[in-house]
């Protein structure tokens, strides 16, 4: 219903082309080869010769992570499957990989598939969940309950895979209080000391893309995209949650590829989406402590490493600080991770 993978993967499907991928990875892997080779042996280019234009980058390579995205990888034919999975694994072998993942659907995934694929080198599997509520997935016609989901995020974790769990907020049926309500799923078990089983979350606002069918429901007004301020308040609330238990949001939006832009027919669509929800986050994060302190703020200290953040995108969260009393010239920049109110 929403994906157009040709559009947010920038590569069509099919067995044809998941070899084409498969020749484009052995190219670039054999070049980041060469880059640790030199590095370890102290090689390089000669004298003469010009820079490369990636030098900055090529000066201290470091192994990379194979990530198999843009489709079902568990519903692959068994083939195509084991072909990315022994290229992984040679790869890995030889030291440029470090680490192998996947995405993959909650009903396509079995206790003895996952073990298979953690036998096979697999370390992390995401899976797209979308949402854990059964009206939301039946509006969405995903064809799978929330206990599927849940189950699977279980097996996952169970088959000593890292679990990363992807959340659509705005999807058919997902109400910002139901997506607060998946955030809170997918963060469990949520018993004193017990730690997730997620180790990192995703969300995916809701776009309507061309050539979907989601598309014909938008046209037809049955479907009706969350706007950008209804998108930045259930998402600050749930980076806050996810801060709380120590799990890290690590994408807030589709990654951009080539034609995304033109494909996006409706949604919550900004450059800067993520910063706009860890600035708020960020905003709410200081306001409660704001409002323990006995008067108002004198000297807030603020880790550094949030000077672009702490305003807000284009300063837009400026007032909104002022109105708690903290103004520019009050912020003092600490060089570690601590906040100080006093």
């Amino acid at each position: 219903m929403f994906c157009a993978q040709d559009v947010q993967t920038g590569q069509r499907g099919g067995a044809n082309n998941i070899a084409h991928a498969l020749r484009q990875a052995e190219a670039r892997l054999e070049h980041e080869a060469r880059l640790l080779q030199e590095a370890t042996t102290g090689g390089g280019s000669a004298p003469d010769s010009p820079p490369t234009p990636n030098a900055a980058h090529d000066a201290s390579p470091s192994p990379l992570e194979i990530a198999f995205y843009g489709g079902t990888f568990t519903l692959l034919p068994e083939a195509e499957r084991d072909a990315c999975l022994e290229l992984a694994h040679r790869w890995r072998q030889r030291g440029v990989v470090c680490r192998v993942r996947c995405s993959t659907r909650p009903d396509a995934v079995t206790a003895r598939g996952l073990t298979a694929l953690r036998t096979a080198g697999m370390d992390c599997v995401e899976l797209g969940v979308q949402s854990f509520d059964d009206g939301a997935l039946d509006a969405a016609s995903r064809g799978y309950a929330g206990s599927v989901a849940r189950d699977a995020c279980a097996m996952v974790a169970g088959a000593g895979l890292e679990l990363g769990v992807q959340l659509m907020p705005g999807m058919p049926g997902v109400t910002p209080e139901v997506f607060r309500a998946d955030v809170h799923a997918a963060l469990r078990p949520d018993a004193d000391g017990a730690a997730p089983l997620a180790a990192f979350l995703r969300f995916y606002p809701c776009l309507v893309l061309r050539g979907t069918p989601l598309a014909e429901r938008w046209r037809a007004g049955s479907y009706a995209p969350w706007p950008l301020d209804t998108t930045v308040d259930p998402l600050a609330d749930g980076l806050l949650a996810a801060w709380a238990r120590g799990v890290a949001v690590v994408r807030m939006g589709l990654s951009p590829e080539d034609g995304l832009d033109d494909a996006v027919l409706a949604g919550p669509v900004h450059p800067a989406l993520g910063q706009l929800v860890k600035a708020e986050a960020l905003r709410r994060h200081v306001a409660m402590y704001v409002a323990r302190l006995p008067g108002p703020p004198v000297r807030p200290g603020v880790p550094r490493r949030l000077r672009g953040l702490l305003w807000g995108h284009a300063n837009g969260l400026v007032d909104a600080y002022a109105a708690m009393g903290i103004t520019r010239a009050m912020v003092h920049w600490r060089d570690d991770d601590s906040f100080t109110l006093e």
